[in-house]
């Protein structure tokens, strides 16, 4: 009897203990969970970010006061080929972080999905990659307008051109803000991706 009342009790500490393997992703999937709302934070800032700074590039002229008729000293974003592509690659990647949203939602809705994560991480890399290039051709322009390059014969213009200097600066440093939020994003991904 000794040896029946043992089993029994066995038997229901067992059945009253969930199993391991059940309980185990609880809290995995609450931290996953987590992270896909920083992640949904961290899109929400990387639109500003770029819309930012595709608006202060795409609005950024200037008209010195001084012109006759026939002579006007105006300078303008589109003028540059390193601005334009500047402001189509912050214009590109706000309209992908818009669209992302949607996969960071279903990444909050099913934390343990892979799928969605590791096309998100795909292209938040390229994304990355575009909004840097765009911002360092930008930032190396913005550079030779305030400080010229005698070998290139290229003139300093921002004693000039003050605000345009300005706008297309402030512009840059948007620019770099974004590229950190998408860095964060990666980051975000791949600690997301990890099994354990």
């Amino acid at each position: 009897m000794d040896s029946e009342s043992k089993s029994r009790g066995k038997a229901v500490a067992f059945a009253g203990s969930p199993p391991r393997s059940e309980a185990a992703p609880l809290p995995l999937a609450k931290w996953k969970k987590g992270l896909a709302i920083v992640d949904f934070v961290l899109r929400l800032g990387g639109i500003g970010a770029t819309m930012g700074a595709a608006a202060i590039m795409g609005n950024n002229e200037q008209m010195l006061p001084f012109f006759t008729q026939f002579l006007q000293f105006h300078a303008e974003w589109n003028q540059f080929r390193m601005f334009q592509f500047f402001v189509v690659a912050n214009g590109a990647a706000a309209g992908y972080l818009v669209l992302s949203l949607a996969f960071s939602l279903v990444c909050i809705v099913r934390p343990l999905a892979v799928a969605p994560r590791l096309l998100l991480i795909i292209l938040d890399t390229v994304m990355m990659a575009l909004v840097t290039a765009g911002a360092s051709t930008a930032a190396a322009t913005t550079y030779l307008a305030h400080n010229g390059s005698e070998d290139a014969n290229w003139m300093a213009v921002c004693s000039q051109f003050t605000d345009f200097c300005q706008g297309a600066s402030m512009a840059v440093v948007v620019s770099f803000i974004a590229a950190l939020f998408f860095l964060c994003l990666i980051l975000v991904s791949s600690l997301a991706l990890k099994r354990h």
